[in-house]
């Protein structure tokens, strides 16, 4: 289903004119009226991985639907910030417009790119200019992986950390290697625990996912994909012990849960 241009503005201005209602302070939501710039920020990243749950199940009605709930962060966010006279969505709508336009020369003006490797350089000059940045400094390794720790989710930006250092020369010799680390790693946690104040631990816990990211570079494992299977392959098991259980979880014995818990996998791997 496809909408002409005139459709999609009236669209999108339904929806400002939506969520400007839900921020009036005389007849508004109590809840939306309530929220922050910084309160909104575990629903901006709930709904970004909602969309991405989506796409990765195929339903194009779910993409649709949580790309609106995305979409409706972004335009709530832009609410906030226009009655604090700070910017509104038109320009952030401008601005992207104009940043897509001026890292595209290549379609919007003149310049001539013959592969991609052009098109990529293009991007990164233009990108630093724009910042006020050196192009040389914007190369070093450093720069690039602070910009991933940055911007990615955590166990993301472990694997893009991991592949990019690697790339550079900080890498294992073999496999043997990684697994060397990982013991090490895992014992020095365990020293923690047992020995040191919350901070080491937290530091040592650190230490031994990102020696266990680099388990999965090495093997070629996504643990993204990895962790988000087994959350759901959890939540299913738990689901059936709550459909062969006739009383709460919380009121069975460990021995119980146990049992019913074997139950579930062997149901599910019919």
């Amino acid at each position: 289903m496809s909408f002409n241009s005139a459709a999609n503005l009236a669209a999108l201005q339904h929806l400002i004119e939506v969520v400007a209602k839900l921020r009036s302070p005389d007849d508004g939501c109590p809840w939306d009226l309530e929220q922050t710039p910084e309160s909104l920020i575990p629903y901006v990243i709930e709904e970004a991985y909602e969309v991405v749950d989506a796409i990765q199940s195929g339903d194009r009605q779910a993409i649709a639907e949580e790309l609106g709930d995305l979409l409706m962060q972004v335009v709530l966010q832009s609410q906030i910030a226009s009655e604090g006279n700070h910017f509104s969505i038109a320009e952030v709508a401008e601005g992207i417009a104009q940043k897509l336009i001026r890292r595209h020369p290549h379609v919007f003006g003149e310049v001539k790119a013959e592969n991609m490797e052009e098109i990529h350089q293009n991007w990164e000059r233009i990108k630093a200019e724009e910042k006020g940045e050196d192009l040389a400094e914007t190369q070093k390794l450093s720069y690039k992986l602070k910009r991933y720790a940055r911007s990615l989710p955590p166990l993301m930006a472990g694997m893009k950390i991991s592949q990019k250092a690697a790339a550079q020369g900080f890498e294992w010799e073999d496999a043997d290697g990684v697994w060397a680390k990982f013991h090490e790693e895992l014992d020095e946690l365990r020293h923690a625990l047992e020995h040191e104040p919350k901070e080491n631990q937290q530091a040592e816990l650190g230490d031994l996912l990102f020696t266990l990211i680099n388990v999965a570079r090495w093997y070629d494992l996504d643990p993204s994909k990895a962790l988000q299977s087994t959350n759901r392959k959890f939540i299913q098991r738990l689901e059936t012990i709550e459909t062969l259980s006739d009383r709460p979880i919380s009121s069975f014995t460990t021995e119980e849960l146990d049992q019913l818990w074997k139950m579930a996998k062997e149901k599910l791997a019919k």
